[in-house]
């Protein structure tokens, strides 16, 4: 125990700083808890003045310093002198905005500060809701106070602070310039409250944030409140990562981890612990790792549920969920099956029973009354808040989740799995990072309830422990800008500053500051190169002759022979989508290759429409579905015609048995007499080659001994030379980047008359500034040709949903769309893109992305009133049918389009009134339910 004179010293400290720190001395009591050293110093920097950049682990509680922030607000200015009686007026009123990423977080903020400081004092401002917005605190997304900023609204006045909770989302490539452009255009009186994850410049960040907002004090903490263990799982047995702290901090893995694994791949090697299934034959390595509800049961009989393991797949995630019902897992009590059961029935009341069907409801219900469930993006966001709900109150134990669960709300769990550290990015298999490792498993550790947290890392052959520990230590994980100016910006830009004082704010955004700072090392790169350069080029000297010209008749050969391959290519397409437009039903053809390899018999030639021909087709295997130029290398050939049903239902197993027993009764071989029916077009035919190979053959370097080495020196060279030229590009490009894109854009509006010459917003610009999409000048240009007038409230869903939808994955054949004024508008739309895509390229800006057709079908029968069955059955997706939680986020989006064309000065009278009635036919069903604030 402390001495009395420590205690007495202690308490004179605490007196002191409550006489320096008045507002804090009031807010700390209340929270329950005693202030950590960086909470504390965050919040003593805010009421000296300061502006604070926040960065701490996952579950630290940054955001204690957030709502310190409104406690300050709250609190009053400094009382105004001057009464008619001599005193000092009350304290002025002061506001606070909060700022979140995402609504779900929106809505959550927006509970905590209600439940502390009454539904009186607190609003909420997303795109779904619209709560006492005058109050003084107003929690919103970042995209709403951006555009209060833009528009100069009124409730602005009396803003004292704005808090930008996950100030790293300004690294995210689709939204993260917003950040920027709400940090760069506050009022200077305006106190800034940045909360970010834990990232490894966050100087870097904070000087900025002194240049562009004054002065900015950095508090940093690295310590996690509930401290996390990591675990990998061998097989059956669990094992530490590291074996203390000590080894942590230096990376090193458990010697007895190491040891198993290397032992377990020794066994694999051999042929142990292969399968005696249909692959047991086969060499190399087969692993079965454990199954995933062992996983559940045995984190269960740990005591280390609640559990979100990680698998980075929807269909994963759905699978898991079913395995574990099918192993007969059952994680509740007979009170909790019935809690649940109540929390979902009060809050899916609004949809309709048929589409619960469609939904899968009851099988969702049947897993959550067992204590599991799955959370994804595809889900219906109520199913995914109920499972948020039913978490977060320990009524659901395990969650199977992919990793956007990471990046929403605050959902902790006493333990984290992660099946796999490799994910689906959009593009490409990638490894996770450091940064994303650390984001997933500090989900870990629940502060006031868990001791510890842990997370599991589930091993296979592909996974070493040292990439693990590696992931686990790292702390590098920079933040990086992602903002480039757009056209609305532009113009909002220009209308409010003026062209010459906006290319100065551009000039200060935190992308400019990070490309100036890293000119320096990419030029120090281009002088280490040239040297290279220069070395390998004496290297590649030949004493035959000028080995560069040598080198060059090489490359032009190589050049020219992909070049050839290229137009093979085109005309093999070209020939196949031909072949497919002159199908007609009845014809039975064969699929050369692909999971679809076979014979097949045409169900509907689907010719007639917009875009490549996609015939419905039954294979012999009994699949039905729609093939495309993709799956044919050869023209699709008509082999023999047999007749179908007038009323066919490829939906009817029993019709596709019989249909298909048809097909494979007509005799032919389903593979036919060749494979892989390319047409080699020999390179050589070609005479550009053949001049080539004859120039290179009488080159006298052709007849040196040592020609492949000198080669190999070339090679490297016009590599290196190659990389070069790029990083000269990079140099020249990031000095003054973001103001000369800002110039071009400058230029292009002024060419299409959102501009005038001498720099002023035109009616057109105006318009231009209040359209809030990816694609803000095609819609514009839509809105000044009249592209959708005279479309009723469905088509117009369809047409506008082109400039919003975009698919998870590239599909090869375009969709098809409603025929008649839907086709018309998108071909029209089309053909503005083209125009707008040929302007950017001339003037070197990133292109405007295509219009994506894939959702036009889906939110025409929707606005029509057709069922949810059939809607998400004419999505145009890979995999089958639209996932219902993607279908809503993308119906959300047409509608909010469709509300600004409501708003918009620049649309029609009739358009207007359409764009109103198109919301109403949309919003409906699975559409009409928000989450309620």
């Amino acid at each position: 125990m402390s001495s009395p004179a420590e205690r007495y010293a202690a308490a004179r400290r605490r007196a002191a700083q409550a006489s320096q720190f008045p507002a804090l001395d009031e807010f700390a009591p209340d929270l329950g808890f005693d202030l950590d050293d960086f909470q504390r110093e965050a919040c003593q920097a805010l009421e000296r003045g300061s502006g604070v950049l926040v960065c701490a682990p996952t579950g630290a509680g940054k955001t204690v310093v957030g709502e310190f922030a409104v406690h300050l607000a709250l609190r009053g200015g400094p009382a105004q002198p001057g009464g008619a009686d001599g005193a000092d007026a009350a304290p002025t009123r002061r506001k606070c905005f909060y700022t979140t990423p995402i609504k779900a977080l929106s809505n959550q903020k927006y509970h905590d500060l209600v439940d502390r400081y009454g539904v009186e004092q607190v609003g909420l401002l997303t795109g779904d809701n619209a709560i006492n917005g005058d109050a003084p605190v107003v929690v919103m997304t970042t995209e709403v106070l951006r555009n209060m900023l833009y528009a100069g609204s009124a409730t602005l006045d009396g803003l004292a602070y704005v808090v930008m909770d996950e100030v790293h989302y300004l690294a995210d490539r689709f939204r993260g310039g917003v950040w920027e452009e709400v940090i760069i255009h506050l009022p200077a009186s305006v106190t800034l409250v940045s909360l970010s994850a834990t990232v490894s410049n966050a100087e870097e960040f904070a000087d900025w944030l002194v240049t562009v907002r004054g002065e900015t004090t950095v508090v940093v903490s690295e310590h996690r409140p509930v401290p996390l263990w990591q675990h990998m799982l061998v097989g059956k047995r669990m094992f530490d990562l590291f074996h203390d702290a000590d080894a942590a901090r230096k990376h090193d893995v458990h010697p007895e981890l190491l040891r198993y694994t290397r032992d377990t791949m020794r066994r694999l090697e051999l042929g142990e612990g292969r399968s005696a299934g249909p692959g047991a034959g086969r060499r190399g390595p087969r692993w079965r790792g454990p199954l995933r509800p062992d996983i559940v049961d045995r984190l269960d009989r740990e005591g280390l549920l609640p559990a979100i393991l990680f698998l980075f797949s929807r269909a994963g995630c759905a699978a898991a969920v079913q395995q574990c019902l099918a192993a007969g897992l059952r994680l509740t009590s007979p009170e909790e099956r019935t809690e649940i059961r109540r929390v979902v029935e009060s809050r899916v009341t609004a949809i309709p029973g048929e589409d619960l069907t469609v939904l899968g409801y009851w099988e969702w219900l049947d897993g959550l009354e067992r204590g599991l469930a799955s959370h994804h993006a595809g889900m219906l966001p109520v199913f995914k808040e109920i499972v948020e709900e039913l978490f977060v109150r320990g009524l659901v134990k395990a969650v199977f989740a992919t990793e956007t669960l990471a990046l929403g709300i605050n959902m902790p769990a006493r333990c984290v799995v992660l099946e796999r550290l490799v994910k689906y990015n959009g593009e490409a298999h990638v490894d996770l990072t450091p940064g994303e490792y650390t984001q997933l498993t500090g989900r870990a550790g629940r502060r006031g309830i868990d001791v510890e947290g842990h997370a599991v890392v589930v091993w296979s052959p592909e996974t070493d422990p040292r990439h693990v520990a590696g992931l686990a230590s790292t702390r590098t994980y920079p933040l990086r800008s992602s903002f480039r100016p757009s056209y609305n910006m532009s113009v909002n830009l220009v209308g409010s500053v003026g062209a010459e004082p906006a290319r100065v704010l551009l000039e200060s955004s935190f992308a400019q500051f990070q490309a100036d700072r890293s000119v320096v090392g990419l030029a120090r790169q281009v002088q280490r190169n040239t040297e290279t350069i220069d070395a390998y080029g004496v290297e590649a000297g030949c004493h035959h002759g000028d080995f560069d010209e040598y080198f060059a008749l090489r490359v032009a050969i190589a050049d020219r022979e992909r070049a050839v391959a290229r137009q093979g290519q085109q005309q093999r397409k070209a020939a196949a989508v031909e072949s497919l437009e002159r199908l007609r039903v009845g014809d039975v053809i064969r699929v050369p290759s692909g999971r679809r390899a076979g014979l097949a018999v045409v169900l509907d030639p689907a010719t007639g429409g917009f875009g490549e021909p996609r015939p419905l087709v039954l294979t012999q295997d009994r699949w039905a579905g729609r093939v495309g130029p993709g799956d044919f290398t050869t023209p699709a050939e008509v082999l023999a015609r047999i007749r179908v049903p007038k009323h066919f239902n490829h939906r009817s197993p029993g019709a596709r048995r019989d249909l298909a027993a048809e097909v494979s009764g007509i005799g032919l071989d389903r593979h036919g007499g060749r494979r892989g029916g390319r047409s080699r077009q020999g390179a050589g035919e070609d005479h550009a080659i053949s001049q080539l190979r004859s120039e290179l053959r009488r080159h006298p370097c052709h007849d040196c001994p040592d020609r492949e080495e000198h080669a190999r020196w070339a090679e490297r060279r016009r590599r290196l030379e190659r990389d070069t030229e790029e990083l000269r590009q990079r140099v020249a490009g990031r000095t003054g980047s973001l103001a000369r894109t800002f110039d071009r854009i400058v230029a292009l509006l002024t060419a299409r008359g959102y501009l005038s010459v001498d720099g002023a917003v035109t009616d057109a610009g105006r318009m231009l500034g209040r359209i809030w999409t990816e694609a803000d000048l095609l819609v514009a240009e839509c809105l000044r040709r009249g592209v959708w007038d005279g479309l009723s409230p469905s088509e117009l869903a369809a047409a506008v949903s082109v400039v919003v939808f975009e698919a998870r994955r590239d599909v090869d054949e375009r969709a098809s769309l409603p025929r008649g004024p839907v086709a018309d508008a998108v071909e029209e739309t089309l053909k503005l893109w083209g125009e707008i895509e040929a302007d950017e390229a001339a003037r070197g800006l990133t292109v405007t992305r295509e219009p994506d057709l894939g959702f036009a079908w889906p939110v025409y029968r929707w606005a029509r009133g057709e069922a949810l069955a059939k809607v998400l059955a004419s999505g145009h997706e890979i995999d089958g049918e639209m996932p219902a939680g993607d279908f809503v986020r993308w119906a959300r989006q047409v509608v909010d389009l469709l509300g600004q064309l409501a708003d918009s000065g620049g649309a029609s009278t009739e358009l207007r009134a359409t764009a109103r009635q198109a919301i109403a036919a949309v919003n409906r069903g699975v559409l009409a339910y928000h989450a309620t604030a």
